[in-house]
């Protein structure tokens, strides 16, 4: 089965991450990469109650990290593991313009 991540930044630039040929991540790795960035950039959470879902915490960090992070080689395919396996979905749209994650 195909994995791909597809990331749009905010400033509209797109990057797309090959998975098929990456070590995987168990879910909980992932949550835990993705927590750990995402309190080291100081992201916000979403919605003004404070509570995030997955999916936001996915979509802020992709938003924070920006198009120069996504681009990094090392930060960017780590990001999309991540992601990837905390979402437990081979193959997803990160759209950071459009605050959203499809499937």
């Amino acid at each position: 089965m195909r994995s791909e991540i597809r990331v749009v930044a905010d400033n509209g630039q797109e990057f797309k991450f090959d998975l098929d040929q990456a070590t995987p991540l168990t879910a909980q790795a992932g949550r835990e990469w993705l927590d750990a960035e995402f309190t080291r950039l100081e992201c916000e959470p979403l919605r003004p109650t404070g509570k995030l879902l997955l999916a936001d915490k996915v979509v802020v960090l992709a938003r924070d990290a920006g198009a120069v992070r996504l681009a990094d080689p090392a930060w960017g395919p780590q990001f999309a593991a991540a992601a990837a396996a905390a979402l437990a979905k081979p193959t997803a749209l990160i759209d950071a313009q459009a605050m959203s994650v499809s499937f």
